[in-house]
């Protein structure tokens, strides 16, 4: 049997640099073994995310957005995050009617995914929206969203794509396709 593991110990907690999006937080800790190590964190968030891969009769809606991160246009699924008091089913049909202007009836939540749990807290739900129908919110994107309808049949096709390649996006096209498995 596996003994259990120990957490560190946090020693301290500090605040190294901060801007109008992101506090970063150097943290020194103590393992059980006596080791300790100085890491770097973005501050915790209570807010969550969620992504939607949205489903319009026979094929996937995806968007191209910019990202400056990388300086580029990729393509993937909406996304936004959850505001205070809202439910991710509720933040799901927002981000769906802000980014592709379509409500839908009838939502599946797959699960929720980490993101680099090494440096961030964030946590990302992944929801299949179906039964879509025409509803659009105003958003807060600086130009609008190109659609991008991909077949459901050849939805693995889009690993072949080079501007398809965020991780997150890739995680909800694998636990989408095992959905549609499953459910078929």
């Amino acid at each position: 049997m596996e003994k259990p593991l120990q957490k560190p110990k946090i020693l301290k907690v500090e605040t190294v640099a901060r801007s109008r999006l992101f506090n970063v937080e150097s943290v020194d800790l103590a393992f059980s073994n006596g080791e300790q190590r100085v890491y770097e964190r973005m501050r915790p968030s209570e807010r969550e995310a969620v992504m939607i891969v949205p489903v319009i009769g026979d094929d996937l809606l995806l968007i191209r957005e910019y990202a400056v991160g990388i300086e580029d246009y990729e393509l993937g699924f909406p996304k936004g995050l959850i505001d205070p008091g809202e439910g991710v089913l509720d933040a799901a049909n927002r981000e769906l009617m802000e980014e592709v202007g379509y409500g839908a009836q009838r939502f599946d939540h797959l699960t929720k995914l980490t993101m680099a749990p090494s440096y961030f807290s964030s946590k990302m739900n992944i929801v299949i929206a179906r039964d879509l129908f025409p509803k659009k919110l105003e958003g807060d994107e600086p130009e609008p969203l190109v659609q991008v309808r991909w077949p459901l049949a050849r939805m693995m096709e889009l690993l072949q794509q080079p501007d398809f390649r965020e991780a997150r996006n890739v995680s909800a096209l694998f636990l989408a396709q095992q959905f549609f498995q499953q459910s078929l």
